[in-house]
């Protein structure tokens, strides 16, 4: 059995610090999952209008790419495992925060500090992977992470929308917050079991020049997947209240959607992987790019519950290649400033983004066909884009 477990948990690249992060992001994202695709109809039972729900996804967007940047800093100075601690408290904070006071201000609020932990957790499990497994594993480790974040995807919206059913949806989604920081709490015993990261040869960079350091074949990759991230945000908060309002389906229902979003991903991603950290990585990012580019178009001609069901089974194919994008991320990032080309490459993607989701509102506003249409529109020329000028890391996976 000993031997048989050090197959499987070599081939999935399942180390002790790694199996200790997955602990710890099962736990902080369900509390998470269980109200976050609830908000725009939370903010509406709030009383608040389009511009408002838009502008939440445009915060989404706008603080993740702000907490990217100094994430992944942190994250490199100090240690990943000194950040998971500081970022999973002022997680606590802002939930508390959101408890207290019910308004969407609150919300808002709360989403300055609760918005941190997503961002440090991107470059910093990314580098913390990576530095666990080597560049042989890189792919098939975040592939397992993802897997991981399925977990939680599949049964926090699941839980929330009991829990909106039975407490109503303001007293709900406070009950949710709750459950956070229940879970954010235990998270911290998954963090003090982690061996602390060494940390060596600190360069110190600011980020104009980490930049003139990214490798050209990043630069590609990352303007195509700003214009497919606009595809997937101009839409974002309006696809619950598009199924809810439109649609006519029951919160539970909503939740059961983003359960086979999550199964159809997590089942996708091992196999992906075993190839992708083999062969070239640019044909499993082109396939990604054109499932995230046709899913609002499909949204909008499912007029019954079966085809949003395979709406969602499509949404749940762009996750395609997302591990082999990221993979692809760190093989081309500046040596030992992985965690920080992470960062800096999500600062700008997200801050970019962010500016689509507001816009998004004010499409909305003229018509959810305008809006679902110009998501495709911009998904298919960024998967374009990387199809004729993006570069592969071939070259970058034979010399590791």
């Amino acid at each position: 059995m000993k031997k048989l477990w050090r197959r499987i948990s070599g081939f999935l690249g399942l180390k002790r610090n790694v199996l200790l992060l997955f602990g710890l992001i099962i736990l902080i994202m369900t509390g998470e999952k269980m109200w976050e695709r609830f908000i725009p109809k939370y903010l509406e039972g709030l009383g608040s209008g389009i511009l408002i729900i838009s502008g939440w996804g445009f915060m989404q967007n706008f603080l993740a790419s702000f907490w990217s940047l100094p994430g992944g800093f942190i994250a490199d100075r100090i240690g990943n495992k000194k950040s998971f601690l500081i970022f999973n408290l002022m997680a606590i904070g802002g939930y508390v925060i959101a408890i207290v006071f019910t308004s969407w201000i609150a919300v808002f609020v709360g989403l300055i500090f609760f918005s941190a932990w997503n961002a440090i957790a991107f470059p910093a499990s990314a580098s913390m992977i990576t530095k666990s497994l080597g560049p042989g594993k890189t792919a098939m480790g975040l592939s397992m992470q993802s897997i991981t974040r399925r977990f939680p995807m599949m049964i926090g919206p699941v839980l929330g929308g009991i829990l909106i059913n039975t407490y109503g949806l303001i007293d709900g989604i406070r009950v949710t917050f709750g459950v956070s920081i229940v879970l954010c709490s235990i998270g911290l015993l998954f963090q003090r079991k982690m061996t602390n990261d060494v940390v060596k040869d600190h360069e110190k960079i600011n980020p104009y020049l980490l930049w003139k350091k990214f490798d050209p074949r990043l630069k590609n990759l990352l303007l195509s997947d700003i214009l497919i991230r606009f595809s997937e945000q101009i839409p974002y908060v309006f696809v619950v209240i598009w199924c809810i309002d439109n649609l006519k389906v029951h919160p539970e229902q909503f939740g059961f959607l983003t359960a086979i979003e999550m199964i159809t991903a997590a089942l996708i991603y091992i196999p992906v992987a075993s190839f992708s950290d083999k062969l070239e990585r640019k044909p499993f990012i082109v396939v990604t790019f054109f499932f995230f580019t046709i899913f609002p178009v499909f949204l909008f001609y499912s007029s019954s519950y079966w085809l949003l069901v395979a709406a969602f089974v499509i949404r749940g194919l762009k996750e395609f290649g997302e591990p082999t994008r990221k993979a692809m991320i760190m093989d081309l990032s500046v040596k030992n400033a992985e965690a920080r080309c992470f960062g800096l490459y999500y600062f700008i993607r997200d801050f970019v983004v962010s500016f689509a989701a507001f816009g998004g509102g004010f499409l909305w506003e003229l018509g959810p066909g305008y809006n679902f249409w110009a998501a495709s529109a911009l998904g298919l020329a960024g998967t374009i884009y990387f199809l004729f000028f993006g570069k592969g890391t071939e070259k970058v996976i034979k010399t590791a």
